[in-house]
């Protein structure tokens, strides 16, 4: 549509009003004439690619029909999808007015919830758009109420049902009652502002996941990674059958860096400290980003006190993407697990860190918490965690540095960033916390016996009966499978 050579960032809001007024700003606008879906007269759309600070580039497209006064905005996504899908929880409480200003961007592939009127929007009822909590529900109040004349007339019963629910969807927009607004995006594209940034947000809670086949079709993607093999022909005859990579002991984070970049030799030379099976198993899969086919790389090892775990890897040589993914082995831990590592110097940094998707990363020195599965699992350092987490604020909080931000909120990010770039440069001692509900997370010793690290801890502690149904572990009734295995085990004595 349009080159710009250089990504401009600029105030998301004042986009729209510029976009809508014919405003110059340095960015060039694509005008086109379109019908109105209103009066049927022409109108004009005009579309703006832009950068919005700290989030992902968006198309914006606004149109106006001179002729009845119809107006809309609409937002799309003209980067990539997300790995993973995103659902926001936001908890409104009666009376609280200034929720409803928070800045709420809606891709067109999200639904929008509120459990307490059974009330949903499927991504087709509104596209994507850029607008606040209190826009939302407006414009759905909007659209439902637009045809009740013409409902009365027809079906009078519906159309009083439907009166009711919009008296207590214009109460929800009022603050009158409380209720919970939930965004689910399964491309990961969905936002809600967080005016508590980079605090913990009491109202708003962020979860990540891993997409279902069903999202991944929706979404473009081949659901079934055979069926990618069978459409674009096969995959060569090295990469039809299942190889394995000798390797001898491996394990650690420079062997999963050198498993993701194919590098056998690496495996090899920098794998020595942890035990693991002669073999890498290799087998063809489909590119999450551009769903080619790809080969991804697996093995299982066992780390001195922590346990089994399987490391997979992918890398694709067609568009360059690369994913690493860790799943703990064995039975679900009976406890949680709280890890506290006192960060003194240099070699601190380079500790290996296993950090699974339930666990959370708290450092008091910041009063920073993350809740789990903020950052997904992983296996990086020390200071790879923390370069990860200065990351991931920046992308979760999309519009933390916009030019509507207030000075004293920018101030705040930028004493906030600043902080926590020190912590890298060891001015002082800190201390890193990994709380994992099912102890499926690991800080490596720097001492032959952990016994003997004295800035390492661990701690068990119970589960709640709220975590382990967070977990869905509540709800497990292996009772079927024990006596199916027990049957087994009858029937094989003589």
């Amino acid at each position: 549509m349009m080159d710009n050579g250089n990504d401009q960032q600029i105030d998301v809001r004042s986009v729209v009003e510029a976009v809508s007024a014919d405003l110059s700003f340095g960015a060039p606008l694509y005008v086109v004439e379109s019908m109105c879906m209103r009066c049927e007269e022409n109108g004009t759309t005009r579309f703006l690619l832009t950068l919005i600070p700290h989030f992902r580039k968006v198309l914006i497209s606004a149109f106006e029909c001179p002729h009845c006064g119809e107006r809309n905005n609409e937002v799309q996504f003209a980067g990539e999808i997300q790995p993973r899908g995103c659902c926001y929880n936001l908890d409104v409480l009666a009376g609280d007015v200034k929720i409803f200003d928070r800045q709420v961007v809606k891709s067109e592939s999200a639904t929008i919830k509120i459990p307490e009127l059974d009330f949903e929007i499927p991504p087709e009822a509104q596209r994507g758009s850029l607008s606040t909590v209190e826009g939302i529900l407006a414009r759905a109040a909007d659209e439902l109420s637009a045809l009740q004349e013409e409902r009365k007339k027809v079906d009078p019963k519906t159309a009083e049902a439907i009166d009711q629910f919009l008296s207590k969807l214009r109460a929800c927009a009022k603050a009158e009652t409380s209720f919970t607004f939930i965004l689910d995006d399964p491309a990961g594209n969905s936002f809600i502002e967080n005016p508590h940034a980079p605090s913990p947000d009491p109202s708003l809670t962020i979860k990540f996941y891993e997409r279902t086949p069903e999202q991944q079709a929706t979404l473009g993607y081949v659901a079934n990674p055979s069926q990618a093999g069978q459409s674009e022909g096969s995959l060569g005859a090295p990469s039809a059958k299942t190889a394995y990579v000798p390797n001898g002991t491996i394990g650690a984070t420079a062997g999963h860096r050198a498993i993701a970049q194919s590098n056998s030799t690496d495996i090899s030379d920098n794998l020595f400290r942890y035990s693991a099976p002669e073999e890498v198993m290799t087998f063809p899969s489909t590119c999450g980003a551009c769903t080619e086919p790809c080969e991804t790389r697996m093995f299982v090892t066992k780390i001195p006190y922590f346990q089994e775990v399987i490391v997979m890897a992918s890398t694709c040589d067609s568009c360059g993407y690369r994913n690493s993914e860790l799943k703990p082995g064995g039975a679900i831990p009976e406890k949680g697990k709280k890890i506290t590592l006192s960060v003194r110097n240099i070699t601190d940094l380079s500790r290996d860190v296993i950090k699974s998707d339930t666990a959370g990363v708290i450092i008091p020195e910041l009063d920073l918490e993350l809740a789990g599965g903020t950052l997904g699992g992983m296996v990086t350092t020390v200071e790879g965690l923390v370069t990860q987490i200065r990351e991931s604020l920046a992308r979760v909080h999309g519009f933390t540095f916009g030019d509507s931000l207030e000075e004293s909120k920018k101030n705040k990010w930028r004493e906030f960033g600043a902080r926590l770039t020190k912590l890298l440069s060891l001015e002082q001692p800190w201390t890193l916390i990994l709380d994992d509900e099912l102890a499926n997370s690991f800080i490596a010793p720097v001492t032959d016996d952990i016994k003997d690290d004295h800035q390492l801890t661990y701690e068990e502690y119970e589960r709640s009966w709220d975590q382990n149904e967070e977990l869905g572990l509540n709800d497990i009734d292996t009772s079927s499978a024990d006596a199916a295995y027990e049957s087994t085990e009858t029937t094989k004595l003589p």
